[in-house]
């Protein structure tokens, strides 16, 4: 899940008249209140059937209130599907740089981009707490239901209840509602592991503790981040080491920050987040990087033909105050020998070449020296070309279209400096055409 940015731009609320009132949320109430009265009926409320017949109660009044558009639908579509029900008021946003526009009707606001509806958030004025009472209906049937004869029509309610948070959840984060999305991934997750759904939700549990930090709650974040850990859910290459790091480190518990993260860099040395966190920790310890070889090397005869833990190797020397750049060459070319379709040792030599010329033509910039800017724009040459043979080897044993097009980015741009050279402006020619996708 990616951070979404929400800028309001321009509020251009326009008031319509003649609004009409979400009659299907009115029906939907009178019939959650009919069943309350059945499952306040002493006799009725022994009967599993009443707690079903309120727990879906309560589920259509959120759908209703929800309306009949959907996402995708495309805004010529959508007042066929609303039954005639108009938007009380309009506004522009913009949603991570997206213009989209906002028809807030009387039970749920559409945000609508690219003429589709996009987004749906249902007014919690409109549904109550519709979903956490369909929840607790669904749990009552359950308990009386001994024999499970609904025990598949009680799941399939609580798995409505369950997607119909998630959703919210992640709509509040769009709208950079971090507790409240917080709040409702949690509640997703508690929803998830009750019987007899009994599934756990391990993506939610994950996207709580990540909302959890965002809004400041290092508490949660912690208590989430930690149950990842106990269920082996890691995130995207072992972040929720990294994560779970920081906030011990921010708690003060630097010992325990570092023994998480020694231990996430085992599993996942390719970790970024998690090698940075171990080259600040040791670097706080007085530069003790050494450890991270130490680590390393357990890893390499655990796993002696795991290329990808020579190219950690590499990224670690590359990252040291001075760079070991030989070494890490040395470290990138193992990787091929180990395999020769694992195209990352290529990518970070090229990276490193690519960027090496780059900071070189910063400083050839700033050079006022004659003699001086020359020879920097010697070595910018040097390391521009030299950056282009191992961008196509990657590009050659790579198997990801989305690795190559990278790659025929990198190869373009460092062969246009040399387009007066034949054999560049062939492979200029080549990877443009390549990057441009044709």
């Amino acid at each position: 899940m990616k951070k979404i940015f929400l800028v309001l731009a321009l509020a251009a609320s326009l008031q319509i008249a003649g609004a009409q009132t979400n009659k299907a949320v009115e029906e939907a109430k009178k019939k959650v209140e009919s069943a309350k009265a059945a499952a306040n009926d002493v006799k009725k409320a022994a009967n599993m059937a009443t707690w079903i017949k309120l727990g879906k109660a309560y589920a259509d009044v959120y759908t209703a209130a929800q309306g009949n558009g959907f996402v995708g639908t495309s805004i010529s579509e959508l007042p066929i599907l609303m039954n005639g029900l108009k938007p009380l008021s309009e506004e522009d946003v913009q949603i991570g740089g997206v213009p989209m526009k906002v028809q807030h009707y009387e039970t749920a606001d559409y945000y609508i981009a690219d003429g589709r509806v996009a987004m749906i958030v249902v007014s919690n004025q409109a549904s109550g707490d519709a979903l956490n009472n369909s929840l607790e209906a669904y749990k009552k049937a359950h308990a009386l239901d001994v024999k499970g004869k609904k025990t598949k029509d009680i799941s399939d309610g609580i798995r409505l209840v369950v997607e119909n948070l998630a959703k919210e959840a992640v709509s509040a984060y769009q709208l950079q509602d971090f507790a409240l999305s917080s709040k409702l991934f949690e509640a997703s997750v508690n929803a998830s592991e009750a019987a007899p759904y009994s599934q756990l939700d391990t993506n939610s549990i994950y996207n709580a503790g990540l909302t959890a930090l965002l809004s400041g709650d290092r508490a949660k974040a912690k208590e989430m981040y930690t149950r990842c850990l106990e269920i082996n859910y890691f995130g995207d290459e072992g972040d929720v080491y990294s994560r779970l790091a920081t906030i011990l480190d921010q708690d003060g518990d630097k010992a325990g920050a570092l023994e998480l993260l020694e231990k996430g860099f085992v599993s996942f040395p390719r970790s970024q987040g998690i090698l940075i966190g171990l080259i600040n920790a040791y670097n706080e310890q007085g530069g003790n990087t050494d450890r991270l070889f130490e680590l390393l090397d357990v890893a390499k005869q655990n796993e002696p033909n795991n290329a990808s833990l020579w190219y950690a190797e590499g990224d670690i020397r590359l990252k040291m105050t001075p760079p070991q750049v030989e070494e890490a060459f040395a470290a990138f070319e193992k990787c091929n020998e180990i395999d020769p379709n694992y195209e990352y040792g290529f990518i970070g030599m090229g990276v490193y070449l690519y960027n090496n010329a780059a900071d070189i033509a910063k400083k050839a910039d700033e050079e006022l020296d004659n003699d001086k800017y020359n020879a920097l724009v010697a070595q910018f040459r040097d390391s521009l070309k030299a950056s282009i043979e191992p961008f196509e080897k990657a590009f050659e044993v790579s198997k990801d279209n989305g690795i190559k097009q990278t790659m025929a980015e990198y190869i373009k741009q460092a062969a246009f400096r040399f387009r007066d050279e034949p054999e560049y402006q062939a492979k200029y020619d080549k990877y443009n055409s390549i990057a441009a996708g044709e």
